[in-house]
């Protein structure tokens, strides 16, 4: 735990101060194995201290000059040095760029070395959490590169370079680019084999969600074999933002053409999971599953998220019956039954609480730092 910026220095703090001076001292010299040395030291010190991000800024531009030497052996220790720098500090992150660190980073990728490769993608991940950073790493051509690492890196790679996209695509025309790039397919692969509540699951499902905006996305992710069905998957067992992604995806497809996507979400079984999130789903999924509900009705009567005389319970009764098989069908009609139960619980509790005190409003969604813990 660091102490406060106005405490004494404890013994502790002494002796990381000396060491940062000599990490510093090494790095300067001519002497290449004391500057890996340095490397690893600051890889060391940097690994959860904020303090000791600050005080070995002045690392950056020589660990920099070491991912660009000849020397394989330097190149993870510089890395490794670098992305602890730039973890949870905006500042390093500018820095780092400005340094000049995309070039030999970006040459990682194509790397065949398995552990560079992954930390360059990591390392990417970081840098492009800043706003800052996001159009000059885009310049360097990274987002093909990423893309072939979801095809053929390793899983912790395909991770962080899934999340290294969805911090890209937040900025203006990227998602052109990715949707070029054909990502959708590799992104379904890795959703069917991740944990659904992950993190990974939910950036896979974010980043699916941005490009079925476009036809094209929409039309690649329903040409993958189980492609919906891995979003039904996450809209069932994902954790909360990802099951708002998940649903977001699947209402977007059937806004932009209910005739044709209407039966192939249907036919993956989704009902129960949108059942479950009109009661028990965030504020956004909540509507939305309302939505999409009415939208795949087998009824021409304009979608509205309220239907005056109707019931959400009618709709839904009018969606199951038309549902072929039984296992499918009993599943939806008992989650039926209950969200309703549920629902009566809810509203009995709802009239008990504003009896008491003025209703509080929902709590929102913290989502975490797109970038990658410390090595």
């Amino acid at each position: 735990m660091e102490t406060s910026e106005n405490s004494p220095p404890t013994l502790e703090d002494q002796n990381t101060s000396v060491s940062v001076r000599r990490a510093l001292e090494l790095l300067h010299l001519d002497n290449q194995d004391m500057k890996i040395q340095a490397a690893k030291d600051i890889r060391h010190l940097t690994k959860t201290s904020h303090r000791c991000r600050r005080q070995l800024q002045q690392a950056i531009t020589p660990l920099v000059s070491m991912l660009r030497v000849d020397l394989p052996e330097s190149h993870e220790p510089a890395l490794l040095a670098l992305l602890n720098l730039a973890v949870q500090d905006e500042k390093n992150k500018i820095n780092i760029v400005e340094a000049g660190a995309l070039e030999p980073i970006v040459n990682f990728l194509k790397s065949q070395n398995q552990n560079l490769q992954e930390y360059a993608t990591a390392s990417l991940l970081t840098l492009s959490a800043s706003t800052t950073n996001k159009p000059i790493i885009t310049s360097y051509e990274t987002i093909p590169l990423l893309v072939n690492i979801l095809r053929n890196g390793s899983q912790q790679a395909k991770s962080d370079a899934v999340m290294a996209l969805s911090n890209l695509s937040t900025h203006h025309d990227n998602l052109n680019t990715i949707l070029e790039s054909n990502p959708i397919p590799f992104i379904i692969n890795i959703l069917k084999t991740c944990k659904k509540s992950s993190k990974t699951a939910e950036k896979c499902c974010s980043l699916i969600e941005s490009l079925v905006d476009y036809e094209e996305g929409i039309v690649s992710l329903t040409s993958e074999e189980g492609g919906v069905l891995a979003v039904v998957e996450v809209l069932e067992n994902g954790n909360p933002q990802s099951k708002e992604h998940a649903v977001g995806t699947l209402l977007r497809m059937c806004q932009s053409d209910r005739c044709k996507y209407r039966e192939p979400i249907l036919s993956e079984g989704v009902i129960p999971g949108l059942l479950e999130l009109t009661v028990q789903g965030t504020t956004k999924s909540k509507a939305k599953s309302c939505t999409l509900l009415q939208l795949l009705r087998d009824s021409d009567v304009e979608t509205r998220c309220e239907i005056e005389g109707e019931t959400l319970e009618n709709i839904v009764y009018d969606i199951i019956s038309q549902i072929d098989g039984d296992e499918q069908f009993g599943k939806a009609k008992k989650m039926l039954d209950e969200m309703v139960q549920v629902s009566m619980e809810q509203s009995l509790r709802h009239l008990q609480q504003r009896a008491l005190v003025s209703t509080t409003s929902d709590v929102s969604i913290t989502s975490c730092a797109s970038e990658v813990s410390s090595k």
